[in-house]
Parts: C-alpha cells; sequence; structure tokens
C-alpha cells in the first residue's frame, strides 16, 4: 500500500496552534523595544471639500510622534491597485465616512485618539450619492460598461408564452474576518523595510508601499505568517494599513505597528458589492428558458479598486448551470460616496447567479412545477448546449449528474411529499425545500495573474522547507502544499515545514484569490519537489546500482522498483547528495495555458475548468415571526480528486454557513449621512452555531479527476458559497404555503425575520 498522504485526509498543519492559541497573528508579534503605533484619522463626512487640515496641535500632544497627511507622503500619493484613483491620504476631497484623511504616529492608543481630536479639520459640504440606485439613476458609473450578447434576444422575450419582469437587489457583506487589519513595519538598513503584514497579497503590499515611500521594490520586504481570515477583504485594502505603517515608520525611525478594533475595521474598509439589476426573462411552458435580458450594476464605492474584474465574474456567472439561448447582458459599475467596496468569496458570481435563481424560482412557480425540475430542465448539456455566453464550451458539465445523485442520497421526492402534507395539516409553521446547483469558473479572469513561483530546500539531515507565493488564512493552503511536497519528494509530512509567505523568497505573485491557491501554487511546489527528486534519484541510483528512473521515494524510503534489496533513509540519500556536491534547492513556476478573453466582444476562454456541486436544503418558517430555521443540508460536491479531503469539506461547510449569512441574517444599514450603523457584532449578526442545520451532510463527488490540473484536483473556496442560495428557494417554498394558491412570493434577501415576515403576509 502507497504511503503517499496525497489524497488522504490529514489535520489542518496549523490546528493545534489554533486551538491552543499559540498560532501568532501580526499583532501578537513582538515587537522591538521601541515601537511605535498608529491610528488613522478618518472623514467624518460622506462628501466634502477640505478648506482646512491643520495638525499642528495634534502633534504637540504628549506621546505622539508625527501626524502624517498627503503633503508628508513621499512618493506616489496612490494605493489603489489598479485604477490609480484612491489616494492613501486624502487630498483636497473626502469621498466617504472613514476615509483616511491623515495618520497619527504614537507611542500609545490612547495618544493616538487624542491627537486624532485635536486635528482641524474643516469641510465645505458636497453632494453625496450613498444608494446604488441613485447612483444609476444619475449617471454615477465608473469604468467602461461590459457586455454579452447572443441569438435575437429580443425576438425571443416577444414570443416567450412565459415572459418574466422585475428588478433584483443583492446586499453587501462584512467580512468578519476574526482578525482585523495589521501592520508590523520595521526598519532595516539603508532605508530599507520589513512588514509583518495581515494580506492576501504581500507582493501588492510590497508594490504599493514602494510606490508611497518612492523606493525601489527590492528595499521592501513583506512576509505573511497567516491570517486569521481574508475572504477576499485582505486581497487589495491590507496595502492601505502597510503603507501608513512603513510611512510611520520613515518619519520616525522607529518600527510602527498599525491594528483596527472592529468598530475601524467596518467603518473603514470596503465589503462585498451591492448590485441592483434589471431582468426581463422568457421561458416555454415545459419550463425551458428561451432569452435573458439583464443589465446590473455593481456599488463599487467611492473609488474602483477591484470592482471592473467583480463585475466581469458577475456577467460570467448570470447563466450559473443553465443553457441560455438567446441573452443580452450589460454591466457597469455605479460610484457612491461609500467605502470602495472589494473582493468577497465568490468576487461577483454570488450577485450574478442570484439574478438566474431568481428567474428559475419565479419561472417554476408561475409554472406549477417543482423549481428542481425547472432547473434540471435547462443545464448544459451536449452541443450545441455546451456554450457560455461568452462562447466558452462547458466540456465536462457535472451539473445533471450531480442532480440525480443528489435527489436519491437525499430523499429528496418523499421529503418533498412529506413536507406538502406537513404544510397542508400546520397554520403557523411551514417547511420549504429546495436543491440548488452551482457552476463557478476557476482562473482569475486578469490572465496575467494565473501564475505562481515557489521555493523548496532541502537539507543534508532530510529535513525540507517549502515556499510558496500562496497565503495561508486558515483555508488550509500550507496543508495542502505540504501534501504536495510530501507525495512529490516520498516523505513524511512530519518532515517539511511550509514557510511563511516572503516576498524575497518568491517575488512577483499573484494574490491568494479565485480559488486559484492550490492549483497554481501546488502546481509550482510539484515541479519544484520533482526536479530535486530527479536530483536526488541520480544519486541513490549509483549507491542502489540502478537506473535513476527505477528509483523509488515513498514514505521517508528510498529504494530499488519491486522492493527488493537495499532501503536507504531520505536523509542517507539527501547526506550524499550534499557530500557529492548536487544542489539541494529548487525553483518552480506554474502558468496556468489557455487562458483568453475579449472584452469588447464578449468572447472567449476566462476559465481554466469549472467546478460544480449541488445542494438541498430543508427549512422551517415560524409565520407569526418570521424567524427561520435551516433543518437539513445535503451537498455533493465536485472537488476533482480532493488533495486532503478533511480540508475540503471544511472549506464546503465554512462557504455554506458564509452564504447562509449573507442571504439570511447580515443586514448593513447606512444612515443618511453615509454613516455605517451596523458596524459592530452588537449590530451586525453573523451566522453562529444557532444558525447551522443541525443535520448537515457533505458528500464529495466520486469519479471526478480534472485533467491538467495539479494531482486531479478542482478549486474549493468559493463555489459552495453559492450553495446557500437554496436557502432562499427553499424560503420561498415555505413562504407561498403561507399564501393564497398562485400568489406572487415577494422574498427579497438578506431574508431576515422581517424579510420572511412582510412576505408571509404579501407585503
Amino acid at each position: 500500500m502507497s504511503r503517499t498522504p496525497l489524497h488522504r485526509p490529514s489535520p489542518h498543519e496549523s490546528a493545534l496552534g489554533h486551538v491552543t492559541g499559540r498560532a501568532r497573528y501580526v499583532d501578537d508579534l513582538d515587537a522591538p523595544p521601541g515601537t511605535l503605533v498608529a491610528q488613522v484619522v478618518p472623514s467624518p463626512v460622506a462628501h466634502a471639500r477640505i478648506t482646512r487640515l491643520d495638525v499642528t496641535a495634534a502633534r504637540a500632544v504628549p506621546g505622539v510622534h508625527a501626524v502624517l497627511t498627503a503633503a508628508d507622503i513621499p512618493g506616489v500619493n496612490d494605493i489603489a491597485p489598479v485604477a490609480h484613483d484612491e489616494p492613501l491620504l486624502a487630498e483636497g476631497e473626502v469621498h466617504c465616512v472613514g476615509q483616511a484623511v491623515a495618520v497619527v504616529v504614537a507611542e500609545s492608543y490612547a495618544a493616538c485618539r487624542a491627537a486624532a481630536k485635536a486635528v482641524v479639520l474643516e469641510l465645505e459640504p458636497l453632494p453625496a450619492i450613498l444608494d446604488l440606485e441613485a447612483a444609476v439613476a444619475a449617471g454615477s458609473v465608473q469604468g467602461d460598461l461590459h457586455e454579452m450578447r447572443r441569438g435575437d434576444v429580443d425576438a425571443a422575450l416577444a414570443s416567450a408564452p412565459v415572459r418574466l419582469s422585475g428588478t433584483y437587489r443583492t446586499p453587501g457583506q462584512d467580512h468578519f474576518y476574526l482578525e482585523t487589519h495589521a501592520a508590523l513595519a520595521l526598519p532595516e538598513e539603508d532605508g530599507a523595510l520589513f512588514i509583518h503584514s495581515s494580506s492576501q497579497h504581500p507582493s501588492e503590499v510590497q508594490a504599493k508601499v514602494a510606490e508611497v515611500l518612492g523606493l525601489p521594490r527590492r528595499m521592501v520586504r513583506v512576509q505573511v505568517t497567516r491570517m486569521g481570515g481574508g475572504f477576499g477583504g485582505k486581497e487589495t485594502q491590507g496595502a492601505h494599513f502597510a503603507a501608513l505603517a512603513a510611512l510611520g515608520v520613515r518619519a520616525t525611525g522607529r518600527p510602527v505597528r498599525i491594528w483596527l478594533n472592529r468598530d475601524q475595521d467596518m467603518t473603514q474598509t470596503g465589503k462585498r458589492h451591492p448590485f441592483y439589476s434589471e431582468y426581463e426573462a422568457g421561458f416555454d411552458e415545459a419550463g425551458h428558458i428561451l432569452g435573458f435580458k439583464v443589465k446590473t450594476w455593481a456599488d463599487g464605492g467611492w473609488s474602483m479598486d477591484l470592482s471592473k474584474a467583480i463585475l466581469d465574474r458577475c456577467l460570467f456567472h448570470l447563466d450559473n448551470a443553465y443553457y441560455i439561448p438567446s441573452l443580452y447582458f450589460f454591466g457597469q459599475v455605479a460610484r457612491t460616496n461609500t467605502p470602495s467596496n472589494t473582493a468577497f468569496r465568490g468576487f461577483g458570481g454570488p450577485q450574478g447567479m442570484a439574478v438566474v435563481e431568481e428567474v428559475m424560482n419565479r419561472a417554476a412557480e408561475r409554472l406549477g412545477l417543482d423549481p428542481a425540475e425547472v432547473r434540471r430542465r435547462n443545464y448544459y448539456g451536449d452541443a450545441p448546449r455546451d456554450r457560455t455566453p461568452y462562447d466558452q464550451v462547458v466540456e465536462a458539465s457535472r451539473s445533471a449528474r450531480i442532480h440525480a445523485e443528489l435527489l436519491e442520497t437525499s430523499d429528496y421526492e418523499v421529503r418533498r411529499a412529506e413536507i406538502e402534507a406537513f404544510n397542508a395539516s400546520s397554520r403557523v409553521m411551514k417547511r420549504g425545500i429546495a436543491l440548488q446547483p452551482v457552476k463557478f469558473g476557476i482562473s482569475f479572469t486578469h490572465s496575467v495573474l494565473n501564475q505562481a513561483g515557489a521555493l523548496v530546500l532541502i537539507y543534508a539531515d532530510g529535513s525540507v522547507q517549502v515556499n510558496h507565493g500562496g497565503t495561508e488564512m486558515g483555508q488550509g493552503l500550507h496543508t495542502k502544499m505540504r501534501t504536495v511536497a510530501a507525495h512529490a519528494l516520498g516523505v513524511l509530512p512530519e518532515a517539511i515545514r511550509v514557510m511563511a509567505t516572503a516576498t524575497d523568497k518568491v517575488p512577483n505573485t499573484s494574490a491568494t484569490a479565485a480559488s486559484s491557491g492550490a492549483d497554481l501554487n501546488g502546481a509550482a511546489v510539484k515541479q519544484a519537489c520533482e526536479t530535486l527528486r530527479g536530483r536526488l534519484a541520480e544519486v541513490a541510483g549509483t549507491t542502489l546500482g540502478v537506473p535513476p528512473a527505477e528509483v523509488v521515494f515513498e514514505g521517508g524510503e528510498v529504494f530499488a522498483r519491486g522492493g527488493a534489496g537495499r532501503k536507504l533513509a531520505f536523509g542517507e540519500v539527501t547526506q550524499a547528495a550534499y557530500l557529492a556536491q548536487v544542489s539541494l534547492s529548487a525553483t518552480g513556476f506554474y502558468r496556468t495555458p489557455d487562458i483568453r478573453y475579449d472584452a469588447k466582444a464578449g468572447k472567449g476562454k476566462p476559465f481554466h475548468y469549472y467546478a460544480y456541486g449541488a445542494a438541498v436544503v430543508e427549512v422551517e418558517v415560524n409565520g407569526l415571526t418570521g424567524e427561520h430555521r435551516v433543518r437539513r443540508v445535503d451537498i455533493l460536491h465536485d472537488v476533482g480528486d480532493s488533495l486532503v479531503p478533511t480540508i475540503d469539506r471544511g472549506q464546503i461547510e465554512g462557504a455554506f454557513i458564509q452564504g447562509l449569512g449573507w442571504l439570511t441574517c447580515e443586514e448593513l444599514v447606512t444612515d443618511a449621512q453615509g454613516r455605517l450603523r451596523t458596524h459592530s457584532p452588537d449590530t451586525y449578526k453573523i451566522p453562529a452555531l444557532g444558525e447551522a442545520p443541525p443535520d448537515f451532510r457533505v458528500a464529495l463527488l466520486t469519479g471526478a479527476t480534472q485533467h491538467d490540473v495539479v494531482h486531479g484536483s478542482k478549486a474549493v473556496g468559493e463555489p459552495p458559497f453559492m450553495l446557500a442560495l437554496g436557502v432562499v428557494t427553499a424560503l420561498r417554498h415555505a413562504v407561498a404555503a403561507f399564501l393564497p394558491a398562485g400568489a406572487e412570493v415577494g422574498l427579497k434577501v438578506p431574508a431576515t425575520p422581517e424579510a420572511v415576515l412582510r412576505a408571509v403576509m404579501g407585503a
């Protein structure tokens, strides 16, 4: 039996550290004596012209070492990842509540707060747009529009027996990572800096800090040991706080730490993009979609951040798992005077899928069909029903297979009949059930980002260090990389240490995002390890008296194929390699092949492959209060040949619960002045154990090898998030049981108890 850890359960490599508290995060790091702390002076208004900014009195506060404004930036006052439209510190105008106007560097946070109060900031109010629909009406947009077309959608709609039209709004969502934004900047020789950052993108932190300080990137080292969650919120916006700490180092010559409390984090950082969509859809009487027209706008906040790419991914997923013969999709980013919204798990995909799922639900209800059956009838299939709206071929659509298997394993038909009987006999409580599919494209849609590097070091004693460009935020990426390396080198996982991600080990990395961390970095690690194994095979072959191709590395032992003869310990071979002056370090590199997209034409191949899955969700609703609970969830998800099944199961469970929060309980409320009112756990509810289904069943699809990906595996971070859309469909089923036959279900998201109660009342 093979002794490889690949495709086998394994604990998270930091699990013990997590549960014992020994795992160290940025704010846990021991700082050198004399370390200062920094805090932002935020804008108190949504939009205004700065008429006076005087920090003289603030600089005189005891314990304060610097109060810095845009005038103190030696390089470029810009922190935007793409569009160069976001100054690090406000200059001339403020554009949202919470925008950084100045940064205080002091000996304590108390001194920072006192100095912030002493800053003289005089503002001339300017008109503010705080609502997405108001921005659309006013033509307040940014960036280019994005369109996709197929067929004659107007003719398809005009001739459709069943026509639907309406608007749909998906809400924002706070990332609510356990570890808020933090950075520790340390001065080094010759004006260089070493930065510990809680960031998904250390190379971007390096680049933006260098730009702000007017330095070459070689003068800035960035290290990310781990994050206490990211979910996209630390893909770009971690650079802001690292740059502020670095600016403090330049001004004072001393180490500077910055850490945001929960209120600061929620009010100063971006969220999931709210979307507003207008749609028309046509179906035949059997429930097949004939035409679909959608215009959608993303609330980008006051600057672009990653909004364009997020809008693109929304349009790429307006089809979800369904073939649409005729269509027109239009998308644009709106500009509002709110904090710049940013990446969040799914990256626009959930907002796009939510629209088509609303349409599928309404069509099923109009036709009196089971929504699960309507979905099945519209899945992608054989040519010509295998082309996406952007003309990529769906090569191996697994939706129909997953649908059939999950219907059987979840006893869907029997349970639906039981629910109908229950609803007929229960006046106050009603239940609902739904099947929700997902088809999610995997790759960065900005093709240049689909690359990764690795550096693997083997020491003479046989122990191994693995460096790669991905960051660990609790999702288990380091566990997977250790597994890939252990398999490739034929050693036990315990022999391998995965190092903190650092820009001086692996340069020019992409963010750990787009669910592609294991795909990209795993391939790079595998290549580096195979290079090293090839060198070691030459050495071992000499000792064993066999050709290198006949040398086997397995379980920490090295021997000739067939198992006969002498067995060497891995450490013996590495020691022999050292004595023979054989290099024991190697780099690996990977780029995803054949990714292309023409945005003007709306055609191309933006994804390397698709991940599939489905969930059957059962809910119960109290018709007197609108309170509801998820009773049971059955998930069947396609992860290819899982690198580490236990890690993937955890990702599926966590993603579903986070999606449940977005759709049912997480509600962002901003007042008429643009101030976030739900800025802490006492006003913003994330899902907890009470919201988790008491019966939660997760299975991984078998026989699902994905070609041309590391060890046949598939990405898993984002796709299961959208399975939670099934909660909305199940709630609609339950709500409909309270209404007269044929009545329209008017359920909005987030489906809080108040929203559900309004739907039950027909309001």
